[in-house]
């Protein structure tokens, strides 16, 4: 029987030495940042692991910025994996990019181009070296390949590679996405996502709907 993971811990797997592996946490928990939200059970990997996991994955998002990164639960943040967010971007209304105002403190204040939210949905997959821009909003259950670049809004449980990021495919049929996204799952209490684990990992849609019910 899988054993459900603490949702409370830093340091969810344990080597076969019975030490913890430090390069894969549980990210909620291992971030302080006013402008960060993470989801339970998702976790970030990384082989360099940083002193700083906000910092390491979303290097323009301050805590004065005026956007979110928002992130839901039991995603997967391969190694390399970057969020451009909104604090990062330029204003591009005038005759140049140069942000002059940034070296003013008068002008400074309050001034942001580009507050966008960066949203990620639940259970998401993001492989090596992905790039997510700023404003994404990545959709329940998709999987961005390994370095993907990402704008715009993905569709749940689509599949997108490439730089520019495009679909190239769907990880189910429209019914069946339509089924899970009505189940929503990681919603469930653990003790109902431990007793349903075995249909998640078969891909067996009939029988975690019998489980809901």
């Amino acid at each position: 029987m899988t054993v459900f993971p603490d949702p409370n811990c830093l340091f969810p797997i344990r080597l076969p030495d019975g030490s913890e592996h430090e390069g894969t946490v549980f990210l909620r928990n291992a971030i302080d940042h006013p402008q960060f939200e993470v989801g339970d059970f998702t976790y970030a990997s990384d082989f360099e692991p940083p002193l700083d996991w906000a910092t390491h994955l979303a290097p323009y998002l301050f805590p004065f910025s005026q956007e979110k990164l928002r992130i839901g639960r039991f995603c997967q943040i391969a190694h390399g994996v970057r969020f451009i967010t909104s604090s990062a971007n330029h204003a591009q209304s005038g005759l140049s990019c140069y942000p002059f105002q940034v070296f003013d403190e008068k002008a400074r204040a309050g001034f942001q181009p580009d507050t966008r939210d960066t949203l990620i949905g639940h259970d998401v997959w993001l492989g090596h070296g992905a790039m997510v821009l700023p404003g994404a909003q990545i959709g329940h259950g998709a999987i961005i390949g390994a370095s993907a670049v990402v704008r715009g809004t993905i569709a749940p449980y689509s599949i997108v590679t490439g730089n520019p990021g495009s679909q190239t495919g769907q990880r189910f049929d429209t019914n069946a996405i339509d089924a899970l996204l009505d189940l929503a799952w990681w919603d469930w209490p653990t003790s109902l996502i431990s007793r349903a684990l075995p249909a998640i990992v078969a891909g067996d849609i009939k029988t975690l709907q019998q489980v809901a019910e």
